[in-house]
């Protein structure tokens, strides 16, 4: 039972120790609708994105306990968190061309 309840606990600790970072589409079918007010909206979301992507990537107390625990997990969480940041990084490029052709 002793070690039932041990591995209980060190399974909840490396589901815990796994993070997610929010996944952006880079382009979308509405864009070319996108007023330069609406445009600015999606710059800002996409920084709070951002943020929470270098969050996850740094060393947050669910990454640390992923390299203590389970280190793919770390490694995994790093990966995921600098996908994000490659996505975000892109919309940002095609906001920044649309916004530019309407000339905002």
């Amino acid at each position: 039972m002793k070690k039932f309840t041990i591995a209980l606990l060190a399974g909840t600790v490396l589901l815990a120790g796994c993070s997610h970072t929010t996944k952006v589409a880079t382009t979308k079918p509405t864009d070319s609708q996108l007023s330069c007010a609406e445009i600015n909206t999606e710059f800002a979301e996409l920084d709070t994105v951002l943020r929470e992507a270098k969050k996850n990537k740094g060393a947050s107390g669910a990454n640390i306990a992923a390299a203590v625990f389970f280190w793919p997990a770390a490694v995994g969480n790093y990966v995921d968190a600098k996908d994000a940041e490659g996505l975000v990084k892109e919309r940002q490029n095609n906001l920044t061309a649309l916004a530019q052709k309407k000339g905002c």
